[in-house]
């Protein structure tokens, strides 16, 4: 949000509808994102939602408060205009997809792997017609090629706005299959951000919690609940 004001300047807060979508008024005037286009979102969930952000905004305005505002900022500044490049992106997550990769030892991290990973991988076989194969070990194997074309075509469908929830989604797991689990809602998000988290939660109870490891682990976590927030209003 650098160039915006640094101090709130304005008394009123409220939304317009016009046939482009909600559009965030502050006095009347229109917010313009960073890259000065018009901030105009796609549904009212959405534009309710950042307008309540500015709205809670006293004194300085602080960006960090307002997580909305932000993606929405990213989704037209930035997705929007290379939409082809982050979908390529993201799409090449599931031939890499943490659920494939598995440890080849102590057992009980096998067993658990097993557990929590192979029913989101059958119901990527299933519903996205994408059967991905699990490798031990760290050595890369290239995925079935039609696997991977039915997940790129289905991110390549988003718009800009589902794109950039989605890219946080995966990029956050690690998970291409993570992400469509959200999305389609195969488990609460709260599940599955500790699914993707299973090495690391294994760590944890063997060797114990580091504070700041905690620490930046609960910020991705909240970054990833976000995400799944946004892309519900991207839709609702």
């Amino acid at each position: 949000m650098s160039g915006w004001a640094k101090k709130r300047f304005w008394d009123a807060t409220t939304i317009a509808e016009d046939e482009n979508g909600f559009e965030i008024l502050l006095d009347g005037r229109s917010v313009k994102t960073p890259a000065k286009a018009p901030l105009i979102v796609p549904t009212r969930a959405m534009a309710e939602a950042i307008a309540a952000e500015w709205d809670a905004q006293e004194g300085e305005i602080d960006p960090k408060t307002m997580p909305t505002t932000r993606g929405a900022n990213a989704a037209i500044d930035k997705v929007r205009i290379q939409h082809a490049e982050v979908a390529d992106m993201l799409a090449e997550y599931g031939n890499s997809d943490l659920l494939c990769y598995r440890a080849t030892q102590p057992q009980e991290l096998i067993a658990r792997q097993a557990k929590v990973w192979d029913p989101l991988l059958e119901r990527a076989a299933s519903e996205l017609g994408a059967a991905l194969c699990i490798r031990s070990g760290i050595i890369h194997e290239d995925q079935d090629a039609a696997s991977l074309a039915a997940l790129r075509n289905r991110v390549h469908a988003f718009n800009e706005f589902e794109l950039a929830a989605f890219h946080d989604l995966v990029s956050l797991s690690g998970s291409l299959v993570i992400g469509f689990a959200a999305i389609y809602r195969w488990e609460p998000i709260g599940k599955l951000w500790d699914i993707s988290r299973t090495d690391e939660i294994w760590q944890e109870e063997q060797w114990g919690t580091d504070e700041e490891a905690q620490k930046h682990a609960e910020i991705k976590r909240e970054a990833f609940l976000q995400a799944d927030r946004f892309f519900s209003m991207s839709r609702s």
